[in-house]
């Protein structure tokens, strides 16, 4: 079990890090400041990943990838708080050309009550082959109608610069020859701040801008994306939430298999 807190100046860092306020600084104000008038502060509902613990160390960090990710939130973020987060490797998948990891985060405040489950899967590129099981496929189809909603993010050159300041130093972010290691052209952008860009366009285009509403956002991480492209949210809206994927400059999909819960 691990304890730790958070200020306003963490979740203010953390939406800033995702792109709040880039596009028009006067929007956004409740997660981006905390003293604007009629604009009382809140967290972005998904801030609760960095209260997440880290996975064991799987190696070279040029070897791991962020496979997917789950956000379940039992009740709003606060805006600064403090919480003890609990967690357990679920399962282990032998994907053939790697291991597939899966590790979840039971994250409480100090009177034990719920706050958020966060559920997250590594990729180990060539830790396969040891013969275990293959990692069952989740049911998702992309829609064959037009979105509900397409929303296009530029995404800064430096923008995995400041996201790196929530707290992941992972130099595959950052540094070149980590990168080129990896076989990348240059340093990816964070995983979960491509996740945080989606969960803000769909905070905005289908909650209703309301943190409350909020209750699951799931996505499978496909391909990197680069600083300095441009990130284009799909939305489809469906009774109780929305699909969604996110592509890069390209069409190409970096986050795919998306779904979205609401209260």
């Amino acid at each position: 079990m691990t304890e730790r807190g958070w200020t306003a100046a963490d979740t203010i860092l953390y939406a800033l890090g995702v792109g709040a306020g880039q596009a028009d600084p006067a929007d956004e104000l409740r997660f981006t400041t905390e003293n604007s008038t009629g604009h009382p502060p809140a967290a972005l509902p998904t801030f609760a990943t960095l209260l997440a613990a880290d996975p064991p160390y799987l190696g070279e960090p040029a070897a791991v990838r962020h496979a997917g990710e789950t956000l379940t939130l039992h009740r709003p973020i606060p805006p600064a708080g403090r919480v003890r987060t609990t967690a357990t490797v679920t399962d282990v998948y032998d994907q053939g050309s790697g291991l597939l990891l899966h590790h979840r985060s039971e994250i409480h405040d100090l009177d034990g009550n719920p706050l958020a489950t966060v559920e997250r899967a590594m990729f180990v590129i060539g830790a396969g082959g040891f013969g275990g099981r293959r990692a069952p496929v989740a049911d998702w189809r992309r829609p064959t109608e037009h979105p509900d909603h397409t929303v296009s993010h530029p995404v800064r050159p430096d923008q995995a610069l400041l996201y790196r300041l929530n707290g992941d130093r992972n130099p595959l972010h950052c540094d070149p020859a980590v990168a080129a290691r990896a076989g990348l052209p240059r340093p990816v952008l964070h995983g979960l701040c491509t996740y945080g860009f989606a969960g803000r366009t769909l905070l905005h285009t289908v909650a209703g801008g309301d943190p409350g509403r909020v209750r699951r956002i799931s996505a499978r991480f496909s391909a990197p994306f680069f600083p300095g492209d441009t990130l284009t949210v799909l939305v489809w809206r469906r009774p109780a939430g929305a699909l969604f994927q996110a592509v890069d400059g390209r069409g190409r999909p970096v986050l795919d298999r998306g779904v979205l819960d609401l209260r």
